[in-house]
């Protein structure tokens, strides 16, 4: 900033945030709840107070003002007046439109107190940028997700340098993309990338939110994973994904901000639109109090149009600026309230899907909040992949020896279409999950019967108990070798049966190298070894590694595996199934009775392709899929189709590597292990 005095003009109510235009900045915010509006500007070194000026324009809820000599990389923030009794002029504001903050924000009392301008950071103003333009997608194509954190994907990744761990620039090293192509997934999807503040009880309990689901800001990138230049940084790590061939989409979260609820502090939203900026209800004394569908606290109004606004402009900011492909939205069912109760009509979808930008990316939605009526999976438009949670939560009981769930992991299998109907949602909408960040790893979910939560402060009161784990006799680490031998299995199964079904997989980051929380449920507050992830791998879990390459190839080797296209489901406009078939062991094909047999856990599978249209490619594929969560083997008479064609085993999960499987043809009889899964193709 110049120091001869300012040249002081009105400026524009659009657009809103801080824009540059050859040395002169207009600024505007909007602030219809307070009786004036200063924009306080501050030394980029030293943050010391250069000069405040008053937002002399306004348009209606809007304020502005333009001022002359003010270049890029000057620090800003708003003070406001009002009478709101939350809100005072001591409390520095973050712009809600600022494209870039200068540092992360820390909880701290001391300077919270008063004058707050040396606790929060500040905004930036940036000239604006352009990322590369995307490839267009399509968004029901078969994808492979993997769930990842910036930083804990790189902060110990041996090839990555010292300087570079933990940031954007480390989690887009060659070594990393390079793992996650060998591995054959295509989406990367990060957890939250904009700005976020740790609750301030975490803080003063020594933690920290490391997931950063507690945003201050929707449009810039957190500067906590920088080396240097946190905007560029992330556009560059985007960038070099989609050089690998990897899309990547992020977490937002829309739901709350950091500003909690009653009570909470003053940080944004609640100093400029209080009472536009959230939902509000009224108490039986007349008082008002902030709605709580998050469990955060507060309740961000998506369903006012100026909020709603807010959210599409930084969408469409991560998509054109920063290089996105999608989103995933935590509690998305906040999203479809409108204001209160949720509907797949909602204003928040209706703009979605007739956006020019964002109506074509990837939208992946966790279908829920803890609102009435807050559980909507199943509920979302067409466009929308849901996470599905009973798709988790019957593989894993499934695998752990619960009875009576046969028929319900048949429905999993074929894609939960009691959910996401036929006709209605593409195969590809139920995104199913194992393991999400919040909750076991998979080696947890293997080897702990209980959540081992301590480390969060909290007596192991935190997380969900719900777990439908086994130890398998020990709770945690053993060098049992039956023990791990018999873990190491249940992890194969539970990988396949994940890449085995219609959906899209979703995998844990970590999962794939036998990453333990050490029976943690609920790290989001441990940044450390628990959540990073570990690149040295002895000899068994770089079998499991390898195992997690060859399931994967053997699904996206299939069209079949991928997508089925039912005959009678009329989404689609041809099918590429001949039959499917269901059969006992004994080879006789299951009757409707028969799924109902609580002691019933082996059974089969037959997919075959053709009939249905002239793609010879797709007709070609046969699929048996042989299943046996018993403890006992089992002998499975296959289906006889020809007298000179024969099954041939491709992967068999009683093997630990699939080098160490033997060439299998069977004509009819082949005897299965106890708690296994054996893939079979045809061939004549």
């Amino acid at each position: 900033m110049q120091n001869s005095p300012l040249i002081v003009t009105p400026g524009s109510p659009v657009p809103l945030g801080a824009s540059v235009d050859e040395g002169r900045c207009n600024f505007a915010v909007f602030a219809p709840d307070t009786d004036g509006v200063t924009v306080c500007l501050y030394h980029p070194d030293t943050e010391e107070e250069l000069a405040t000026v008053d937002m002399v324009g306004r348009s209606g809820p809007v304020r502005h003002v333009a001022i002359e000599g003010i270049e890029e990389g000057q620090l800003y923030g708003f003070r406001v007046k009002s009478t709101h009794p939350d809100v005072t002029e001591q409390k520095l504001l973050i712009d809600p439109y600022a494209r870039k903050l200068n540092r992360a924000c820390h909880w701290n009392a001391q300077q919270y107190e008063g004058d707050s301008q040396f606790m929060l950071p500040k905004g930036v103003v940036a000239l604006p940028t352009k990322a590369p333009p995307r490839k267009r997608l399509d968004k029901r194509a078969p994808r492979i997700i993997y769930e990842a954190h910036v930083k804990g994907i790189s902060k110990l990744h041996p090839d990555v340098p010292a300087h570079l761990q933990g940031t954007y620039l480390g989690a887009a090293h060659p070594s990393i993309l390079q793992h996650l192509k060998q591995l054959g997934v295509t989406t990367v999807q990060f957890l939250p990338l904009a700005s976020f503040m740790p609750e301030p009880y975490i803080t003063e309990k020594g933690l920290t939110n490391y997931w950063g689901y507690n945003p201050i800001n929707f449009f810039a990138v957190e500067p906590r994973y920088a080396y240097q230049n946190a905007l560029e940084e992330c556009q560059q790590m985007v960038q070099r994904y989609h050089d690998a061939g990897l899309e990547v989409i992020v977490d937002v979260v829309f739901n709350h901000t950091a500003e909690g609820g009653d009570g909470g502090v003053v940080l944004s939203f609640k100093g400029l639109c209080p009472n536009h900026a959230y939902l509000y209800e009224q108490q039986a004394n007349g008082k008002k109090s902030f709605f709580n569908h998050s469990g955060c606290g507060n309740s961000f109004n998506v369903a006012n149009p100026h909020m709603l606004t807010l959210v599409l402009d930084a969408l469409r900011h991560w998509v054109t600026v920063i290089g996105v492909d999608g989103f995933r939205f935590d509690l998305a069912a906040s999203l479809g309230r409108d204001p209160l109760t949720f509907t797949a009509q909602a204003g928040f979808f209706r703009a979605l899907q007739q956006d020019p930008i964002l109506r074509d990316v990837l939208l992946v939605a966790e279908p829920w909040d803890i609102g009435l009526g807050g559980y909507q999976v199943g509920g979302f438009p067409d466009g929308w992949r849901e996470c599905n949670d009973k798709f988790r939560d019957t593989v894993r009981a499934f695998w752990r020896g619960d009875k009576g769930l046969t028929s319900d992991l048949a429905t999993r299998l074929m894609g939960s279409r009691d959910l996401f109907h036929k006709g209605v949602r593409p195969v590809t909408t139920s995104v199913n999950p194992l393991t999400y960040h919040d909750g076991f790893s998979l080696q947890d979910l293997v080897s702990y019967a209980e959540k081992h939560n301590a480390a969060n402060l909290e007596e192991n009161r935190d997380g969900h108990s719900h777990n439908l784990s086994a130890n398998y006799g020990v709770e945690g680490f053993t060098t049992d070798a039956k023990i791990i031998a018999l873990r190491e299995r249940q992890k194969r199964n539970l990988f396949a049966t994940l890449m085995l079904s219609q959906g899209t997989p979703h995998v844990l980051g970590g999962d794939e190298l036998s990453r333990s929380k050490q029976g943690n449920n609920n790290t989001y507050c441990q940044d450390n070894e628990l959540n990073w992830l570990g690149w040295n791998l002895n000899s068994t879990q770089q079998d499991f590694l390898d195992f997690c390459k060859d399931i994967i190839a053997l699904r996206n080797s299939s069209f079949l595996l991928q997508q089925l296209h039912m005959a009678d489901d009329p989404y689609y406009a041809t099918a590429n199934v001949a039959a499917i078939r269901w059969y006992k062991p004994d080879g006789s094909k299951k009757a409707p009775q028969d799924w109902h047999e609580m002691e019933n856990q082996a059974f089969a599978l037959e997919i075959r392709g053709g009939a249905c249209d002239t793609q010879p490619t797709e007709r070609a594929e046969h699929w048996l899929i042989c299943v046996n969560a018993s403890d006992d083997d089992v002998r499975f008479s296959l289906p006889m189709l020809s007298m000179n064609g024969g099954w041939t085993l491709r992967l068999d999960t009683r093997y630990a590597r699939l080098s160490a499987q033997p060439k299998v043809c069977v004509k009819q009889l082949f005897l299965q292990a106890g708690k296994s899964i054996a893939i079979f193709t045809y061939s004549y």
